[in-house]
């Protein structure tokens, strides 16, 4: 029998493992049997409190969208109220340390690929990119008129998005000073049209 609150300490361990596997064999690599012992711990524990490899799966992209959410919540509660500085807040919390580390941007990789396959991680994605569009929409529409800030919303998500997977993607270091310069010169293209 479990010994009593080592639940949230074996789901953390076990949903660390998978982004460590994941990075490192990727999705369809990553069995029940090599995560359980990048954790240390048997197999019948991922089914004990995950179910399967789906499930388990399904809650480490829950967990990284959740880091992604503190981290952009956390820029933006230490921003300004101006909608130029909480737009800049929301571009840095994409590009935090979080979400561009080697192990979890190569995690995000593999999910992101794999959930155009797998509907309840297609589900998560789109929670994702629609939650990125209507922050940053509610933003622009403080200083634009609606039909622009759509525009200028849907074209810095785009922005962050790309960014991100080209410096997820190369072999140099991110350089996410670079990302945020360029995001941020768009953004403030954008609100020029407002002035």
């Amino acid at each position: 029998m479990p010994k009593v609150g080592m639940a949230p300490l074996r789901r953390k361990q076990l949903i660390e493992a998978t982004v460590t596997t994941v990075d490192q064999l990727g999705l369809a690599d990553s069995t029940v049997a090599r995560i359980a012992g990048e954790a240390g711990l048997s197999t019948g524990i991922i089914s004990h409190y995950f179910g399967d490899k789906e499930g388990l799966i399904f809650a480490t992209m829950r967990k990284m969208l959740r880091d992604l959410h503190d981290a952009v919540a956390s820029e933006r509660k230490a921003a300004g109220t101006p909608a130029q500085d909480q737009l800049e807040a929301i571009v840095a919390g994409n590009f935090d340390e979080t979400q561009i580390n080697r192990t979890s941007s190569r995690a995000w990789l593999v999910f992101w690929a794999a959930s155009a396959h797998q509907p309840k991680l297609a589900r998560l994605q789109r929670v994702n990119d629609r939650r990125l569009y209507s922050n940053l929409c509610c933003q622009f529409a403080r200083v634009l008129p609606l039909k622009d800030a759509r525009v200028a919303a849907r074209g810095l998500a785009a922005m962050i998005d790309g960014l991100w997977l080209r410096g997820t993607l190369s072999s140099d270091e991110f350089d996410v000073a670079g990302a945020r310069a360029i995001a941020y010169q768009y953004l403030h293209s954008q609100l020029q049209i407002a002035g």
